[in-house]
């Protein structure tokens, strides 16, 4: 890897200083291809979210929300348009540099949870710091400090099967905390949880954007929509506006 590669990855050491755009999309449009049919997802989307912000976008089922958010985090490619991350043109890199860079500076929280099924839920906050220097204890015990603050310090042995949807939850967001990012990307975080747990994760998405991160929700929450000072936006059939 080339060293101002290196420089480019490590946005998240010095947290979003100096960066002018969390994220920026100019004219995306994001088509799958299934036989002969093309299916729009996202049609010339425009976004600019600056450091700090919380973003909410609402819009039904399959009007294009999870690619967005996708597309914002590097998982997924636009079709058309340029996409940038940190204020780096993500979209002009090989998947190695891109799945790095997301490791260090995104932290995911998805409706599915994504848990690792064979990793303990401590295993599974101390995944994303694989790329870390810091020695595997003082790993293990920032690992347990996020699932303490998740009230799941208790729970730290046990296999994502072992626990209720709610649990699994957040040891999720403590994953998408385990280094520190930037920026938070949630996809509909609350959907079938218990009031509890739904709770605790919308005081935590709070909580970390009170403490300068930028975080961008995909929601049909309305506690979530709701958020004082929050921007909303609105998905409909792959077009996104702002509600203002």
């Amino acid at each position: 890897m080339e060293e101002d590669d290196e420089e480019i990855i490590l946005v998240a050491e010095s947290e979003s200083a100096g960066v002018k755009y969390a994220t920026r999309l100019v004219d995306v449009s994001r088509v799958y291809e299934i036989g002969s049919r093309k299916i729009v997802a996202l049609h010339d989307v425009n976004l600019e979210v600056r450091p700090g912000e919380f973003v909410v976008v609402e819009g039904p089922s399959g009007s294009g929300k999870t690619t967005l958010l996708n597309i914002i985090g590097a998982i997924d490619y636009a079709t058309e348009g340029r996409v940038f991350l940190m204020d780096v043109p993500i979209q002009d890199y090989d998947e190695s540099f891109r799945a790095t860079f997301r490791l260090t500076n995104t932290g995911f929280v998805f409706q599915s949870y994504n848990l690792i099924s064979t990793l303990t839920a401590l295993e599974n906050v101390m995944f994303p710091m694989q790329l870390t220097e810091h020695p595997r204890a003082a790993l293990k015990e920032r690992a347990k400090s996020l699932l303490e603050r998740v009230g799941l310090d208790d729970r730290w042995d046990h296999l994502p099967w072992q626990l209720s949807s709610g649990e699994q939850q957040r040891i999720a967001v403590a994953r998408a905390m385990a280094n520190d990012p930037p920026l938070i990307l949630a996809d509909e975080p609350t959907a079938n949880l218990d009031e509890e747990s739904a709770d605790l994760v919308r005081r935590i998405l709070r909580e970390l954007n009170e403490a300068g991160k930028t975080v961008i929700v995909m929601t049909h929450d309305p506690k979530i929509i709701g958020t004082e000072d929050a921007r909303h936006f609105k998905m409909q059939r792959g077009e996104l506006t702002e509600i203002v």
